[in-house]
């Protein structure tokens, strides 16, 4: 029996999974404006991935790199969430704006 397909499947559902904490804590602690850069990194990940000795390494750090890429484009959705009351917003980060917005 081949068991790495079920491996595969378990790890990129943990990956997921750990994916949506990451993305609540980024937002919550430094917030969507670093999507862009969060992006570029899973990208460079998945570059990374080509160049794996092996199928089975290059298979994980492509899945994490995905899963990188993809939490980059949750990131502004995660906002939208903390917008409508759905996550808990930092009160940190509500001071700093507006501070920024009365100093303008």
């Amino acid at each position: 029996m081949n068991f790495t397909g079920i491996f595969f499947a378990l790890f990129t559902v943990v990956t997921i999974g750990l994916g949506f904490v990451w993305v609540i804590k980024l937002e919550y602690y430094v917030g969507s404006h670093v999507a862009k850069a969060v992006a570029v990194l899973g990208i460079l990940v998945v570059v990374v991935s080509l160049f794996m000795p092996s199928f089975t390494l290059s298979a994980i750090v492509g899945i994490i790199g995905g899963t990188i890429v993809w939490g980059a484009t949750e990131l502004p959705d995660q906002e939208e969430r903390v917008a409508e009351g759905m996550f808990p917003a930092n009160p940190r980060k509500q001071a700093r704006k507006q501070l920024k917005e009365g100093e303008g």
